[in-house]
């Protein structure tokens, strides 16, 4: 058993350790919840879909587009022709994904800082600035950016020290289904 001092009472709480603790576990749900969301802006106008196809918009017999995945409910698209690109950068993969045939996601892998700042020059300005004052954004190593809309919602990751970066961008009610076919 403790026994009494100024750390820990006679009843053997230990005093001076709750109040860090809590401090440290407020700092954490801060983290997770609230600093995802610094980065993000509201669009200025939401796109409804990506490349001219709109959301729910049935791919498979799309001309331009290639089947490179076929799963129980989940379809993966390519361009069939050249280079995908988003604006005018030059990506390393565009996928658009289907769920029960209806588009729902499109997921973008590239590389370079100058493709990054191409790319975020792009977003910006379709989709409305991201908020660039000081502690309303997250900057350094590892930079996420987020457009929300009433149909869409942009994700876009970079990692400096690999210079990659991933978007995603997916319809806010078909999305979500996504997580329904993962088994338990």
């Amino acid at each position: 058993m403790f026994a009494c001092s100024r750390l820990v009472s006679c009843d053997g709480d230990v005093r001076g350790i709750r109040l860090p603790l809590f401090g440290l576990g407020s700092l954490f749900l801060w983290a997770f919840i609230v600093l995802p969301d610094l980065a993000a802006g509201p669009m200025t106008a939401d796109p409804n879909g990506f490349y001219g196809f709109q959301w729910g918009a049935l791919l498979a017999d799309v001309q331009d587009l290639i089947k490179v995945e076929s799963g129980e409910h989940i379809q993966k698209y390519e361009l069939k022709q050249g280079p995908p690109k988003v604006g005018d950068a030059v990506v390393d993969s565009l996928r658009f994904v289907t769920f029960d045939g209806q588009f729902a996601r499109v997921t973008i892998h590239y590389h370079g800082a100058q493709t990054h700042n191409t790319i975020m020059v792009h977003l910006e300005s379709l989709l409305g600035p991201i908020d660039r004052t000081p502690g309303a954004m997250m900057r350094g190593l590892s930079q996420q950016f987020t457009w929300r809309g009433p149909q869409s919602e942009i994700n876009l990751t970079y990692d400096g020290i690999q210079e990659r970066g991933y978007i995603f961008i997916e319809n806010r009610t078909l999305a979500p289904r996504f997580n329904d076919s993962i088994p338990e």
